[in-house]
C-alpha cells in the first residue's frame, strides 16, 4: 500500500512536552497544542494541568485520552478523523511521545493510512540524562524500563552484559535499589554509571559512581529513590571473563540440580575463582529461565 501522505488529510503531530520545567515548552509546541482540532493525551487530567499552567485553552470535547488500555481500540477512529482532514496532536505525560509511552500503534496506523506524521521536538529524559552523564554519547542503547519481575529483569541484564554501547534506562523509584544491585552483579561492580534524578526540576540531582557504589548508596540515601530516574551505564569493554560465561552457566546448572542458588554460587565461586555475588545473580537468572517469576 502507498503510505505517502495523501492530499487533504490532516496531520498527526507528535508534540514533546516538559519533563519538569514548564519553561521548556517551546512556542511552537504551545501554538500547536492550542490550534489542532484534537489533542490526544496519555492522561487528560495531567495534560489539562499543563495547558492551564501555560495559558492554553481548548474547546470542550477536544481533549481525549490514549493510553495502553485503549490505544488499539481508539486508533481507528483517530485515523478516520485525520483522513477527514482534522489535525491531531499526540502528547505523553512528559517528554517525547512514544519514548516508553503509548502512541506507537496510532502512529503506525496513521502512516499506513497515508496520513502525514510530523514532530514538534523537545524534551526527552533519556537524551537529557545521556548528554549530562559524561559517558560516551556517540553510540547508545535505550532500554526504557526493565521488567518489574526480578527473574525477567536479570535475564534482560544478562543479555546486555557484553553490549558495547552506552546503556540508558528508566526506573521506578520503588525498584531502584534492587535494580542497581542486579546491575552491579550482572554488568559488573566496577562499571561506571550515572543516575540523573528529577531532571529539570527543583531537586535535580546527579549521582556518579560505579554500579557497586550506586547500589550501596541506594540503600542509604532515601532521596535517591525519589522522583523520575534515568540510569546511564558505560558500555562493556573487553571483559576477560566473557568467554567463561558459558562454562560458568554450565557449572551452575549442574550444581543447581542438587543445591539452592546460594550454595551453588558459593561452590561455583570456589571452583571457578569468579565472584560469588555475580555467580549468585547468574544462578537466579538460570532458575528463572526454567521457572519464570
Amino acid at each position: 500500500m502507498d503510505s505517502s501522505p495523501r492530499a487533504h488529510t490532516g496531520t498527526l503531530w507528535l508534540v514533546s512536552t516538559p519533563i519538569g520545567n514548564l519553561g521548556d515548552l517551546s512556542p511552537r509546541a504551545a501554538r500547536t497544542l492550542g490550534e489542532v482540532d484534537l489533542l490526544v493525551a496519555e492522561d487528560t487530567r495531567h495534560t489539562l494541568q499543563l495547558l492551564t499552567a501555560c495559558g492554553i485553552r481548548r474547546a470542550p470535547g477536544t481533549l481525549v485520552s490514549l493510553n495502553e488500555q485503549n490505544e488499539r481500540a481508539r486508533a481507528p477512529e483517530l485515523v478516520a478523523r485525520l483522513l477527514a482532514g482534522d489535525s491531531v496532536a499526540l502528547v505523553s505525560d512528559a517528554g517525547t511521545p512514544l519514548m516508553s509511552d503509548p502512541g506507537a500503534a496510532l502512529v503506525a496506523a496513521a502512516a499506513h493510512a497515508g496520513v502525514a506524521v510530523s514532530t514538534v521536538p523537545g524534551c526527552c529524559a533519556a537524551i537529557a540524562g545521556l548528554t549530562m552523564s559524561a559517558l560516551p554519547t556517540d553510540r547508545f542503547c535505550f532500554e526504557g524500563f526493565l521488567p518489574a519481575k526480578p527473574a525477567a529483569r536479570r535475564r534482560r541484564l544478562e543479555a546486555l552484559r557484553q553490549e558495547p554501547r552506552t546503556l540508558v534506562f528508566y526506573e521506578a523509584p520503588h525498584r531502584i535499589a534492587e535494580t542497581l544491585a542486579d546491575m552491579a552483579a550482572l554488568l559488573g561492580d566496577a562499571r561506571p554509571a550515572v543516575i540523573a534524578r528529577e531532571l529539570t526540576k527543583k531537586f535535580e540531582t546527579t549521582y556518579r559512581d560505579t554500579l557497586a557504589g550506586l547500589a550501596g548508596r541506594a540503600t542509604q540515601d532515601e532521596n535517591l529513590a525519589r522522583g523520575e530516574i534515568v540510569i546511564v551505564i558505560e558500555g562493556a569493554a573487553g571483559d576477560p571473563t566473557a568467554g567463561d560465561d558459558a562454562e560458568a552457566d554450565r557449572l551452575l546448572a549442574i550444581l543447581l540440580a542438587e543445591l539452592p542458588a546460594s550454595q551453588a554460587a558459593k561452590l561455583a565461586a570456589q571452583i571457578s575463582g569468579r565472584g560469588r555475588r555475580e555467580l549468585f545473580a547468574r544462578a537466579v537468572a538460570l532458575q528463572g529461565r526454567g521457572n519464570p517469576a
